[in-house]
């Protein structure tokens, strides 16, 4: 079954006209049914957002590309927001959000998309490059660690310090608890470092989403599923990437080191270069949306000629 709009009987918010001139819609996966924003007519491009965001987090970037030549799909991931949010922390499996990813490009009509990943939309769209490389045509991943550069960060105290927060969210029942407290300040405490701040216009929408029933525990359930995942099987899970790829990093990243946004070659034999922003924090898109819009548009635009 697939549903291209907002239906009535769904009785959800509509979130569309916060960034007005989209479509709003859902669609219904193999076992997930995940709420998404899109704009414009062209080739697919999804834009993967991360923690603590959802779809509003590419408001800065959905229209641009739109009026670049693009069509534009931007979902809330599984656990997030308008989505499903499956209840136990096996559904956060990275082949499984991989997997929601393959099936939304098919059921958005298309047989392969060009995708932009943050944070951990871009761990989930790594993952979907490696597992489902016919679908992915070009990725782009801004702020967001290979899985092995990842994994070899965290062996240093550096990089331990930095991600104190998986070890934190990988407890059970308490983050759950910590994070609604004095009006969501835990969540609201990630994206202080942006540059200009979020507006409390913004921060009301955030708000409303981390709001939602199940979803700050659908949202912590990633961490869980990660630091769960044995480390042989973590291993096992990375093939080279095939499609072309750009690396966007914003050099002012408070959560990850410098040394990870450059893969190692022969994981990403087919990457373009990683383009660093130099007075951008974790939140690149947020913090410097001209240079990024830019650099997407151009990465992508060979699909435009086709």
């Amino acid at each position: 079954m697939s549903t291209a709009h907002h239906r009535a009987e769904d009785k959800h918010p509509e979130q569309g006209p916060w960034l007005g001139g989209v479509r709003e819609g859902y669609a219904d996966l193999a076992e997930v049914r995940l709420h998404y924003v899109e704009a414009g007519d062209g080739p697919l491009v999804v834009l993967l957002h991360g923690f603590p965001e959802f779809w509003y987090g590419w408001r800065l970037q959905i229209k641009a590309l739109a009026v670049a030549g693009f069509r534009v799909v931007a979902p809330d991931m599984r656990g997030y927001n308008l989505s499903s949010r499956p209840k136990d922390v096996g559904d956060y499996d990275l082949k499984k959000l991989a997997d929601d990813i393959r099936d939304l490009i098919h059921e958005r009509g298309a047989q392969s998309a060009m995708i932009a990943g943050h944070d951990w939309g871009g761990s989930v769209a790594w993952a979907t490059a490696m597992n489902h490389p016919d679908v992915v045509d070009r990725l782009a991943i801004l702020n967001a660690a290979h899985p092995r550069k990842l994994s070899e960060g965290l062996h240093h105290p550096g990089q331990l310090r930095k991600s104190w927060y998986f070890f934190f969210f990988a407890l059970p029942d308490l983050p759950d608890a910590v994070v609604h407290a004095n009006n969501w300040h835990f969540f609201r405490h990630f994206l202080h470092d942006a540059r200009p701040p979020y507006t409390k216009a913004d921060m009301d929408h955030y708000i409303e989403a981390w709001s939602q029933p199940g979803a700050a525990t659908g949202m912590i359930n990633y961490y869980r599923s990660s630091v769960r995942t044995p480390a042989k099987e973590a291993e096992a899970a990375i093939h080279p990437i095939k499609a072309p790829t750009l690396v966007i990093w914003g050099q002012r990243d408070a959560y990850l080191g410098q040394e990870l946004a450059e893969p190692h070659h022969d994981d990403v034999p087919g990457l373009d270069r990683v383009e660093r922003l130099s007075n951008a924090s974790h939140w690149v898109h947020h913090d410097d949306p001209q240079n990024v819009n830019q650099l997407l548009i151009d990465f992508f635009a060979p699909a435009l000629s086709r």
